[in-house]
């Protein structure tokens, strides 16, 4: 029995987000795991003229690659890859799918808030260029092409009715100080989502690069526990 791992980056990101998780079930199993770049995405952003019909059909075409090779397929979704991830496991009834600050929800206001007091003092006390949120994010937001944000939107609108649909067992976990995705979504998730085999963690020390957040390892304990049930 062969296992293929379909993982997706969320949007204005890139593989480079749940990399670490990769690298970790790389090293202790046996799986195919791929990890497609959505069109407009990567290091450097291009999205201009990109819609979100390509981003998910791209993680499509990802996935029918591997059921042509495996018997088991599992998919992990981060963000918004989270959300492409649910849909794509609800059409395909997939074996296993692992849902990571997915963004059910967006923009946690008081975490938010907070994170900006701490690029605000970090300007006064000349010490943001230090500031890892601020770099990631000043990046960006930068390249981010507005209408892309109403494709995000979208994207999110159009996978969420396919969360009810899902029937494998499902794993889902958040930082509790996300700033992007408020914990509560993981909430939320579990209440559309019908299955009884469902778990959900809240890592308290994560924010939402979950998979480079101080409980990363605790993450990736789970994602492979987890995945045992095959």
């Amino acid at each position: 029995m062969s296992v293929g791992c379909l993982c997706i980056h969320g949007y204005t990101g890139s593989p480079s987000e749940v990399q670490p998780l990769v690298e970790f079930l790389d090293n202790r199993t046996a799986w195919e795991i791929s990890v497609p770049t959505l069109p407009g995405h990567g290091d450097d952003l291009d999205l201009r003229g990109h819609y979100y019909q390509e981003w998910i059909a791209t993680a499509e075409l990802a996935l029918l690659e591997l059921l042509k090779r495996h018997d088991r397929i599992m998919i992990i979704g981060f963000s918004m890859g989270g959300m492409i991830a649910a849909y794509l496991t609800a059409k395909y009834n997939v074996d296993r799918l692992v849902l990571l600050s997915a963004a059910l929800k967006y923009i946690s206001l008081p975490q938010m808030y907070k994170d900006i007091a701490a690029m605000v003092l970090g300007a006064t006390q000349g010490t943001l260029d230090s500031n890892e949120l601020f770099l990631r994010y000043q990046k960006k937001l930068k390249q981010t092409y507005v209408f892309s944000t109403l494709e995000f939107m979208r994207c999110v609108q159009f996978t969420k009715p396919f969360l009810k649909k899902v029937k494998c067992p499902v794993l889902i976990m958040q930082g509790k100080l996300d700033g992007m995705v408020p914990s509560k979504a993981a909430n939320f998730l579990e209440k559309e989502i019908p299955v009884a085999d469902k778990e959900v963690i809240f890592l308290a020390k994560s924010k939402h690069l979950i998979c480079h957040g101080d409980d990363k390892d605790e993450l990736f304990k789970h994602v492979l526990t987890f995945a045992k049930g095959f």
